[in-house]
């Protein structure tokens, strides 16, 4: 048996009790309960035929806020005109016909109109019937709709409407502009009928496939939430393209097992992206956009827009957030905290954070309480008001943090292209009120560019820090690793630095070799295809991973080609270049 395709939420109908006490009738209705108010009364819209033609035919429904407004048409004698369920009325022959609109939703109110019907025939040419239909349309292979449109002939037929309909409304559903939507996998039959009243029909089979057969498809908030609070170890969401708007955190809760996450994942074959649109929070340290309590989710493919602080903050453990945004929210984009461990964020972009402040905020924040063994990979921060990356520590110690591929551009900027009042890091690597804890980071091809103060900053972080084939590029300083409350340890290699003031490269133990700035080398425009940082800002290739730029690409010149060390990274030729992309020999 199928999974339902799109979740419904069900209308309970209330029974009209009668109560008959000394003659007094008490009756409670549908109508008496918010959201299920039935219809009264039905007024019908429309002009005569005058001409032997048709007339499109609407109704006026009271109250206006009847739950339920779709009614059913008929017409009194089909030998004068006919009628669509879409109220189109067709003359065929003259006369007088009575309308009928009836309500579907049990309160069985009708409205009724009379309607004269001429022109049909008349002193004028007959009128050109339609002869042939023919629908053009293909096969749906990725669950996606598809505008269908009709071929008349012959080509100068007076009417060329026609109503279209589905032999199977479990396996697609049509409008009446003929626009398919699929619900199931399957063969449906489209028929397109001529509503001149020739009675000419056209068909066409239309064979859908790409409807995830192993999960929940929603398309609105209230499904959104009610899937997330009923989810189970194993469960897909697959979520619509489209706009969700909340004034409230989403908080999740439930969990996953090893081996059996819960999936929110976007809607194969959607062209847009499903966004979290928070814009009616107001901005407070409560309001989080998503607050994911639970372990062992996959979520990938959202945008998170405009929340009242966090955009996402993770609490939970063993979760997978995948190429998913984060944007103009009040406090850092994405959060992981509260001994929040084992967490993976791959192929995310978190940018224009800010607060109203003008002096907090981080692209992504592995910080304060948070846990040990989170991984951040293939991730972008740019131009946020504190820092792209944020590892001050507060409320728990001796944790480590994975980078791998990972690009802080231009933080410390505001979307407008001012400098805000943030710290303007690329990578803190960590911090505490008492300068004595530590956070351990192991960054490999990681990229700090353009950032206000420093690409990798120290800032009194007592752990140990490894730096492989990084790039420092621009930044106020590149590596900033300082003499006041110095780094247990300090690892470099395969590292270039271009640009930006003095660095500095202190701990108390150290093992800095194989860089750009050592052995005689010295990095320069004239070793790289590109320098333009705007590069970096390009679009995700299609599954999320990191474009594919030219930038600090080396060219084949370049004397920083196999002149770095094997620190355990794949590489081309004699030895490991210097900088964060190998080049092909």
């Amino acid at each position: 048996m199928n999974l339902m395709r799109i979740l419904n939420v069900s209308r309970i109908a209330l029974c009209c009790i009668s109560l008959s006490i000394f003659g007094i009738f008490s009756c409670k209705t549908e109508g008496d309960e918010p959201g299920n108010i039935l219809v009264k009364s039905i007024t019908i819209v429309g002009d005569f035929i005058t001409d032997g033609g048709t007339s499109q035919l609407s109704t006026v429904i009271s109250p206006d806020n009847a739950a339920n407004q779709v009614v059913e048409w008929e017409v009194s004698n089909e030998e004068v005109a006919t009628i669509t369920q879409q109220g189109l009325l067709t003359a065929v022959s003259n006369g007088i016909v009575i309308v009928t609109a009836t309500a579907i939703d049990g309160s069985g109110v009708a409205g009724t109109k009379s309607i004269q019907v001429s022109g049909v025939g008349g002193d004028g040419p007959d009128p050109v019937l339609i002869e042939s239909i023919t629908i053009q349309g293909n096969d749906i292979k990725d669950g996606s709709s598809q505008q269908l449109s009709v071929e008349v002939l012959p080509a100068n037929a007076d009417n060329k409407n026609v109503t279209w309909s589905v032999s199977d409304e479990n396996i697609a559903e049509i409008s009446q502009t003929g626009l398919l939507t699929p619900i199931d996998n399957g063969t449906v039959t489209v028929t397109a009928t001529a509503a001149d009243g020739s009675g000419v029909t056209g068909t066409l089979e239309i064979e859908i496939s790409g409807i995830p057969e192993d999960g929940l498809v929603v398309d609105n908030e209230g499904d959104l939430l009610t899937a997330l609070s009923n989810a189970n170890p194993g469960d897909k969401i697959y979520l619509k393209e489209g706009t969700y708007s909340f004034n409230s955190t989403i908080s999740i809760s439930k969990s996953g097992t090893e081996g059996n996450l819960i999936s929110l994942l976007p809607y194969p074959g959607d062209e847009g992206r499903p966004l979290f649109d928070f814009s009616a929070m107001a901005e407070n340290s409560s309001n989080r956009g998503i607050q994911l309590n639970g372990s062992y989710w996959h979520i990938k493919g959202i945008d998170v827009y405009n929340a009242g602080d966090n955009g996402m903050f993770i609490k939970g453990h063993d979760n997978l957030i995948e190429f998913c945004t984060f944007f103009e929210n009040s406090d850092s984009g994405l959060q992981i905290g509260n001994g929040a461990s084992n967490n993976t964020v791959l192929n995310c972009d978190s940018y224009y954070n800010a607060d109203s402040s003008i002096e907090n905020a981080d692209g992504f924040a592995c910080k304060l309480d948070a846990g040990d063994g989170n991984k951040f990979i293939g991730c972008r921060a740019w131009q946020n008001l504190d820092d792209g990356w944020d590892g001050y520590m507060r409320g728990n110690d001796n944790i480590t943090t994975v980078y791998e591929n990972c690009w802080a551009i231009r933080n410390g900027i505001l979307k407008n292209g001012t400098v805000g009042g943030g710290d303007g890091n690329g990578f803190k690597t960590g911090g505490s009120d008492d300068k004595d804890l530590k956070h351990h980071g192991i960054f490999t091809n990681c990229i700090a560019a353009g950032n206000v103060v420093d690409g990798f900053d120290h800032n009194s972080n007592r752990g140990d820090v490894t730096l492989y084939n990084c790039a420092g590029h621009d930044n106020g300083r590149n590596i900033n690793f300082g003499s006041g409350n110095i780094a247990n340890s300090l690892i470099i290699k395969n590292t270039v630095s271009i640009g930006g003031g003095g660095d500095s490269y202190l701990a108390t133990t150290t093992d800095i070799t194989n860089n750009s700035w050592q052995n005689g080398l010295s990095a320069t425009e004239a070793d790289y295809e590109s320098l333009d940082i705007d590069l970096l800002l390009a679009p995700r290739q299609e599954d999320g991973s990191l474009p594919d730029v030219d930038y600090m690409k080396l060219l084949n010149t370049s004397d920083l080609i196999n002149k770095g060390v094997d620190v355990g990274l794949e590489y081309n030729g004699a030895a490991p270049d210097i900088g964060a992309f190998e080049s092909v020999n």
